[in-house]
């Protein structure tokens, strides 16, 4: 049982329940009307918005952190002054995907395969991975949130798996696997629309994703497992996303599937889509 649920959503807002605490926050996709009352909305136990600049109301009535279980990977949240939590539970419908998809390249060549999770935020995908037995090489820019990964791997008993942690710029690092020769049977990419390194590089996703995605795939190993790219650009669309990989793919073939990153809760709660995901998988063999 997840610990994550959209309640509602609608007048580009969202009603969610992380564990115990209920939280709104802002959905530009919610154009619909919310389907729950305006005293349901109003008992939750903080909200946040950006009418007029980042703002908590209510955020005293959250603790400073709390743990959450989203499809088997257990979370440390804790509010930030740009109203995240600390995961983002859009994804969680690819972390099965991406277990099965290393468990099974695993089995299939009778060792260990390598993932590269580039903008790993805090080790969803990471955790993922290694649940399934991967060896996993983290990458952010941001050393507070290497270190919330690396935290919650170790909530996860997954503290002395074969996890490298690195805080880098991520042009740089490709471009530093690249000249060593590095090879990695999978890789995962999640891009922000715009995000400074830890020297503060500029990443901008129009102007610089695609110069990433050419050492990604230098970087493949000859038997490769799976490529997965997600976007929460809202003009980077499930489409966009597909193209993209299928370009990066060339001559090795394979399959492209895409589609919408949902968030999801009860009945009464419409799918809120909240970004977009692509993933390649290569041309089976005998």
């Amino acid at each position: 049982m997840s610990d994550y649920e959209l309640l509602d959503s609608g007048s580009g807002r969202k009603l969610e329940r992380f564990g115990a605490f209920t939280i709104e926050r802002p959905a530009a996709q919610a154009a619909w009307r919310p389907r729950l009352s305006a005293e349901v909305w109003a008992r939750a136990h903080a909200s946040f918005d950006r009418a007029e600049g980042n703002r908590w109301r209510n955020r005293s009535a959250l603790p400073e952190e709390w743990v959450v279980a989203i499809e088997g990977i257990q979370f440390l949240l804790s509010p930030t002054g740009f109203g995240h939590l600390g995961v983002f539970p859009e994804q969680s419908d690819l972390w099965p995907w991406v277990r099965a998809a290393a468990a099974k390249h695993a089995a299939r060549r009778g060792m260990i395969s390598s993932v590269l999770n580039l903008f790993a935020y805090s080790g969803g995908s990471t955790l993922a991975a290694a649940q399934a037995g991967a060896e996993v090489c983290h990458l952010d820019a941001s050393r507070g949130m290497v270190e919330r990964a690396r935290a919650n791997a170790a909530r996860n008993g997954l503290g002395e798996a074969p996890i490298r942690w690195i805080v880098e710029d991520a042009a740089k690092f490709l471009a530093r696997e690249v000249r060593r020769g590095r090879r990695y049977d999978a890789v995962i990419l999640d891009p922000p629309s715009f995000g400074r390194g830890r020297r503060g590089e500029v990443f901008k996703i129009h102007d610089h994703l695609r110069a990433l995605l050419d050492p990604c795939r230098a970087l493949l190993s000859e038997d490769p497992a799976f490529l997965l790219l997600t976007s929460h650009t809202p003009e980077f669309s499930p489409h966009v996303l597909r193209n993209l990989l299928e370009d990066l793919a060339g001559e090795r073939g394979g399959s492209v599937d895409s589609g919408e990153m949902l968030l999801r809760g009860g009945p009464r709660a419409l799918p809120l889509p909240s970004g977009a995901f692509a993933r390649w998988t290569p041309r089976e063999t005998d």
